[in-house]
């Protein structure tokens, strides 16, 4: 299960962010903007000197058993850029996405 979800636009900003439980919500949200600036670091270097392209590998981002649980994520975030009424770059404000990411979440009683 997961604690936390990000969905990330090509521009390198949360499109969604959706944690729990929301007691560390801060804590979460610091950390996905943490690795926002990593990988954003590691794009602009690419830019000032010619790079190793293994250099730019940022590491297995899942584990491979977790493969199912992104493939769903992964299946309702092209639901969500499918809908003509959906403008890309928008945050995120589906009931589906939503709900399914919730069902992803670790449920605390």
């Amino acid at each position: 299960m997961a604690v936390c979800i990000a969905v990330i636009a090509k521009e390198n900003y949360p499109l969604y962010i959706r944690s729990t439980p929301t007691e560390n919500e801060l804590k979460f949200h610091y950390m996905v903007h943490t690795s926002l600036d990593v990988v954003d670091e590691k794009i602009s270097a690419m830019g000032k000197a010619l790079v190793d392209q293994r250099e730019l590998y940022l590491g297995l981002l899942y584990p491979t058993e977790d493969y199912k649980m992104f493939r769903k994520l992964h299946n309702s975030y092209t639901d969500v850029m499918c809908n003509p009424f959906y403008n890309p770059g928008d945050r995120i404000q589906s009931r589906a996405f939503d709900n399914m990411v919730t069902s992803m979440m670790i449920q605390v009683c």
